[in-house]
């Protein structure tokens, strides 16, 4: 039996948090916001092992999104000033 190989994507958060849909576009996962609003309204994408349908989730550091075919390790992010 043949697998597909999952593209495994490491990606830099310069701030507190990103929108879901946003990373997808940024990852490079899809073409345009819309094509990743679309994606995570399919059903296909979970955050950390669950099921997330919300486009504007916020995505922290540490945090894992996984899609067919796709894992993005979320790391880094910046620590807010006082």
């Amino acid at each position: 039996m043949k697998r597909t190989p999952i593209q495994v994507v490491h990606f830099d958060l310069t701030s507190e948090h990103i929108d879901l849909h946003s990373l997808l576009k940024a990852a490079g996962i899809v073409d345009s916001g819309g094509a990743g609003k679309e994606l995570v309204a399919s059903g296909v994408v979970s955050v950390d092992d669950l099921p997330e349908l919300r486009k504007s989730a916020k995505i922290r550091a540490g945090q894992r999104v996984k899609l067919p075919g796709v894992t993005i390790y979320v790391q880094g992010g910046a620590k807010e000033q006082a």
